[in-house]
């Protein structure tokens, strides 16, 4: 195991006036032995950021360090990295157990050494009395599994995942969630795990990385970054629904971006006047969508709550402590 350490990790396609920067300078301690998420929106250079520090993409400007090697030149192989990708890339030909063992025996590790690996990551998953099928066999889960009991057994310093759920339907990525969960408390090895998903981010994280057009908008736990967003992006991407987040709310300062969850609106007899434009019913909650001065607010409810008519006006007291400002202007944290 090592800790994974950026500094300053820039990547630009192209040279010269015309070079298009992506990554726009990432810096980020990750400890060894922690599990980090990267999240954010497609194209924000989430797996760019993680196939850089695979070796998949040439760094352009900054230094990369796995435990206390600088590994920017270094070859995929020689970084002692295991990846999980978004495709199980399974060979449809091979079982389970040779899918698992094929880079050991391509590395010329010792049969016996194989076979006592992938019985232990076989154990770990619970794939032992799957290993003589095939691919074609399996559930996408199972599937999924025998892919990360490959990564396992490299025992590398480092695991990547990319996107590894986004194949599963919703059951099967939950309970992946849990199995990797697991996976990680009983292996202890570093990992950065992509995801665009938030829920992902927030039940799987230690620490997670929320990422924003090539630039790392806050690097911190998930309580740290649903509770205390650094800007406006991170609150309206964390969170579902997402933060309020107003302009003309009573009492907001100019240039100042007043924001509330939406659990943290109080339906009282005075406070905000909202309009309301509908009401979305989530079993044990309710999703009031309104209006307050032109822009739109959700303010969530408990079950059992009473439901206001479309058009008609309830009042909100916001919680004092639950009050965030941001700049209108760049949108970071006041």
């Amino acid at each position: 195991m090592a800790s994974l350490s950026l500094r300053n990790i820039i990547k630009r396609y192209g040279h010269g006036p015309k070079a298009n920067q992506v990554i726009h300078g990432v810096n980020a301690e990750i400890k060894d032995g922690e599990f980090v998420v990267i999240v954010g929106p497609s194209g924000c250079g989430k797996s760019t950021l993680l196939r850089m520090v695979a070796g998949l993409e040439e760094i352009s400007g900054g230094e990369l360090r796995i435990g206390d090697r600088v590994v920017n030149d270094l070859e995929p192989a020689q970084r002692d990295i295991a990846m999980v990708f978004q495709n199980y890339a399974l060979y449809p030909h091979m079982t389970n157990f040779e899918n698992m063992a094929y880079g050991l025996k391509i590395a010329k590790v010792p049969k016996e050494e194989i076979k006592a690996r992938v019985d232990k990551a076989a154990k770990i998953l619970e794939l032992g009395h799957l290993l003589e099928r095939k691919p074609r066999e399996l559930s996408g889960g199972q599937r999924q599994r025998v892919a990360m009991g490959r990564a396992i057994v490299r025992q590398p310093q480092v695991f990547l995942f990319d996107e590894p759920l986004s194949n599963l339907d919703a059951k099967l990525r939950a309970q992946t969630r849990l199995e990797i969960q697991k996976l990680h408390r009983e292996l202890g090895i570093t990992s950065l795990f992509v995801t665009h998903d938030q829920v992902e981010a927030m039940t799987l994280a230690q620490r997670m990385i929320v990422m924003n057009a090539g630039n790392m908008e806050q690097f911190g736990t998930p309580e740290e970054v649903y509770h205390t967003p650094a800007t406006t992006f991170v609150a309206s991407f964390i969170g579902s629904p997402p933060m309020n987040l107003l302009k003309n709310a009573p009492g907001a300062q100019p240039g100042t971006i007043l924001g509330i969850r939406p659990e943290h609106l109080d339906v009282r007899s005075e406070g905000w006047a909202v309009t309301v434009e509908t009401v979305e019913l989530l079993g044990a909650e309710r999703l009031i969508y309104g209006r307050i001065n032109g822009e739109q607010i959700i303010v969530r409810v408990e079950e059992g709550t009473h439901s206001p008519e479309p058009d008609s006006v309830i009042h909100v007291q916001p919680r004092a402590d639950r009050l965030h400002a941001f700049d209108a202007t760049t949108g970071k944290r006041k």
